[in-house]
């Protein structure tokens, strides 16, 4: 048999028979309830008791001391980056293996994205190989470091969990208060999951999340910033609902802001997703043993499990091609996505994309190789 008919039969004895999207959102409790409340109270737009409720429960789900609840995990990650004072002309280092939306966010800013290699082990950024690459190129300066070869300052770094796996926080933590870096966490994809009992997005000076359709739980479009600052906590909710201060009736706003608020009635969502979390959390933890005991059959091909000491979402399930087999990933792709599984490739590494190219960057043989290999099927929390 065909390594890509293989795959299809043990998707299939996992899965079960008909359309399976990569992930898709399970609506099984309050939502209609709140979402016609909301509606009710005519509260729908940016003020409203759901948006106040959503940030609270999430902020104690995650043990955050804050969380303010925004658009979309973009935004997020652009006004956490912002408070932690990276400025027009800096550079930021993050995983060539990210969603575009990493990289966008600190374009925003009129920053730079400055790319670095990823690990086996989780996915995401190395902070050995970080380590050595930021001996090669910076140097200290008053405010931080520079890099050597373009002159810029390097402000912070982004760390990002990919598909739901932490990385290497204690390294990168050690490495970020060497060489006096901000941490930002792209916890987008990883609610839910923990680095040595502690919830992702709360070890760095602030984070984002998304709650986009094919989260682990979905407001629609959403996303939030953590933070254990109140300071920052306060000044992101000043800067996301345009910097205007209170007042009954005058319209003043006291700096630059943004009209990243968001709505009731997708905080109403938000709060009955948020109430299943438990259980969703359960059904991916069962989706990822039968999918590891189901391609045990098959040794040319196995599915990522978590790092050690961490307990991960597994919010994409991702399976990992042998060296002697990836020149079939493309037609497993075919194959399983004309079946009516619905599975898809890595994102194309952020310094092939043509808005990203020219961004410094260091050598990237490990993300090279991940993206060579990596497939993700599908995921939802519905399929046990």
């Amino acid at each position: 048999m065909r390594l890509e008919q293989q795959i299809i039969s043990l998707l299939r004895a996992v899965c079960g028979h008909g359309l399976h999207s990569l992930h898709e959102p399970r609506f099984q409790g309050n939502e209609l309830r709140y979402v016609e409340d909301c509606i009710a109270s005519t509260f729908v737009s940016s003020v409203g008791r759901y948006v106040d409720r959503f940030e609270c429960e999430l902020a104690d789900f995650t043990g955050a001391q804050r969380a303010v609840a925004v658009v979309n995990g973009t935004a997020a990650l652009q006004v956490a980056l912002q408070l932690a004072g990276v400025e027009s002309g800096d550079e930021v280092l993050m995983p060539a293996l990210t969603f575009v939306g990493t990289a966008n966010a600190v374009h925003y800013l009129c920053a730079t994205p400055h790319f670095v290699d990823s690990s086996f082990d989780t996915l995401g950024l190395d902070s050995v190989s970080l380590g050595d690459w930021l001996k090669h190129i910076s140097e200290r300066v008053s405010n931080g470091i520079r890099n050597r070869q373009t002159g810029r300052r390097i402000r912070a770094m982004i760390p990002m969990h990919t598909f739901g796996h932490p990385c290497d926080l204690d390294g990168l933590l050690a490495l970020a208060q060497d060489y006096r870096l901000q941490l930002i966490e792209d916890a987008a994809e990883s609610l839910g999951s923990y680095y040595h009992d502690r919830h992702t997005g709360t070890f760095g000076l602030l984070s984002s999340l998304s709650f986009n359709g094919n989260k682990i739980i979905t407001t629609g479009g959403g996303g939030a910033i953590l933070t254990n600052d109140a300071r920052l906590a306060d000044h992101a909710k000043h800067i996301t609902t345009t910097a205007k201060k209170p007042h009954r009736w005058n319209y003043t706003h006291d700096e630059v802001g943004y009209n990243f608020r968001m709505p009731n009635i997708n905080a109403a969502l938000g709060c009955a997703q948020l109430e299943q979390l438990s259980g969703f959390l359960a059904s991916k933890r069962r989706l990822a043993a039968r999918y590891t005991q189901a391609f045990a059959a098959i040794p040319q091909v196995r599915l990522m499990r978590e790092p050690a000491g961490c307990r991960s979402n597994y919010w994409l399930q991702t399976l990992l091609l042998d060296e002697t087999v990836i020149d079939h990933k493309d037609e497993i792709l075919q194959a399983t996505n004309n079946e009516g599984l619905i599975t898809r490739p890595a994102w194309t590494l952020m310094h092939q994309l043509p808005a990203y190219q020219r961004c410094p960057r260091a050598p990237l043989p490990t993300a090279e190789n991940l993206a060579r290999k990596i497939i993700n099927v599908p995921s939802s929390a519905g399929l046990v």
